[in-house]
């Protein structure tokens, strides 16, 4: 189905850990609007699409959907690598250290865990579609978000490229949902 290039799609290099921040972009993982979401819902939706374009656009963006949560993954890593237990508790990942320690876990800034009640498949074309459309205008919100709250170049970086890419992935399935009414 696809080739696995063993790199991440867009460079992630921290110079500095940074648990606070990595508190925060943890929702960009499993939030209800992240990286894992995205990804479930477009691959699961390509079933009942009744085009091989558009199935092609939801397989396409879903997949690169999982790249970008390898990048949102490498950027948690390297934000909390080496940190000490009193340096999470003095950011709040205290919680999240208990179940997962230095593990990769899709939660919410909140502390809430990914749950598949995140996104939605209804088999639907149109509802499908719009549903995508709404998703990548929130998760780049997201992202907006997490720039507001971010004064790492180094981290600003990649979240800049990521939020780009939301805003391609709405164009597409702009395009898309217009093959489907025209």
């Amino acid at each position: 189905m696809w080739i696995y290039e063993k790199k991440l799609q867009y460079p992630v290099k921290i110079a500095k850990p940074d648990a606070r921040l990595a508190g925060i972009i943890v929702d960009a993982l499993g939030g209800p609007d992240g990286e894992v979401g995205a990804s479930m819902r477009y691959l699961s939706q390509r079933y009942t699409m009744p085009s091989g374009k558009v199935i092609g656009t939801l397989t396409d963006i879903g997949n690169e959907e999982l790249a970008h949560m390898e990048i949102v993954s490498a950027l948690l890593y390297q934000l909390t690598k080496g940190l000490s237990p009193e340096e999470i508790k003095a950011a709040g990942l205290d919680k999240y250290y208990v179940n997962h320690g230095s593990g990769i876990y899709p939660a919410a800034a909140s502390g809430e865990p990914y749950t598949c009640m995140a996104f939605n498949s209804k088999g639907d074309p149109i509802a499908d579609l719009n549903e995508d459309l709404a998703a990548e205008q929130k998760a780049r919100v997201t992202y907006d978000n997490i720039l507001r709250l971010s004064d790492n170049p180094d981290v600003n970086d990649v979240i800049k490229f990521l939020r780009q890419r939301e805003i391609v992935h709405y164009q597409r399935f702009g395009e898309a949902l217009r093959s489907l009414t025209d």
